[in-house]
């Protein structure tokens, strides 16, 4: 832990601990509850098993794609991010290990919903399939409660089902209800819940 935060202030950054179902040693989230780290960001990974019934959907709405550069530029206007909070996204996206697709969902030059696939292929040499991410999936507050996020995730899907994937995962909120009623009907299931704990205010304010 000393070596974590020693880590953490030399970047000028406050500690934050990620906690899983997995995470080592056993009781550590109640270490930390006793010593009052906050609890924050409770968030589900949530998997969906099979890909199969995804196919390419049928309406008059355009699926474009879109540059890590402009993807960072779309999603940020959208959530009033700062510029350097920008030009970071994008360059986390240009320089992930995995491969990361953006699109957005337009009709009549209108955006509708926006989001991200990231397709990491299975084993090679193996009959083993790959596994798409659904990552930053976003609709403008004046689109939402139409369906939109919906047929976005599904033509996401249907694209990683193309290139090969054959189950996926995705991150959400878990106080985030209009999301988890989506992925819930596009078939996903609840992996786990994870949360964060930091004793700096920085963290969750």
């Amino acid at each position: 832990m000393r070596r974590c935060r020693v880590s953490f202030e030399q970047a000028g950054l406050p500690l934050i601990l990620r906690l899983t179902p997995f995470s080592q040693p056993d009781d550590l989230d109640d270490r930390l509850a006793a010593m009052h780290w906050h609890r924050f960001d409770p968030a589900d990974v949530m998997v969906l098993p099979s890909l199969d019934g995804f196919g390419e959907p049928g309406s008059s709405e355009r699926l474009t794609p879109l540059s890590a550069a402009d993807y960072a530029a779309l999603i940020g206007a959208l959530r009033r991010s700062s510029v350097e909070e920008i030009t970071g996204h994008a360059r986390r996206l240009e320089e992930a290990s995995v491969r990361h697709q953006a699109f957005k969902l337009e009709r009549d030059g209108v955006l509708l919903a926006c989001g991200q696939v990231a397709i990491d292929p299975g084993p090679a040499g193996t009959s083993v399939g790959g596994m798409a991410g659904l990552f930053d999936i976003f609709t403008p507050e004046d689109q939402r409660g139409r369906g939109h996020g919906h047929r976005l995730c599904a033509a996401l899907l249907a694209q990683a089902r193309v290139e090969g994937a054959t189950t996926a995962y995705l991150q959400v909120g878990a106080e985030n209800d209009a999301a988890q009623r989506l992925y819930a009907r596009l078939g996903f299931l609840q992996g786990y819940r994870y949360h964060y704990r930091s004793d700096d205010p920085r963290a969750w304010a």
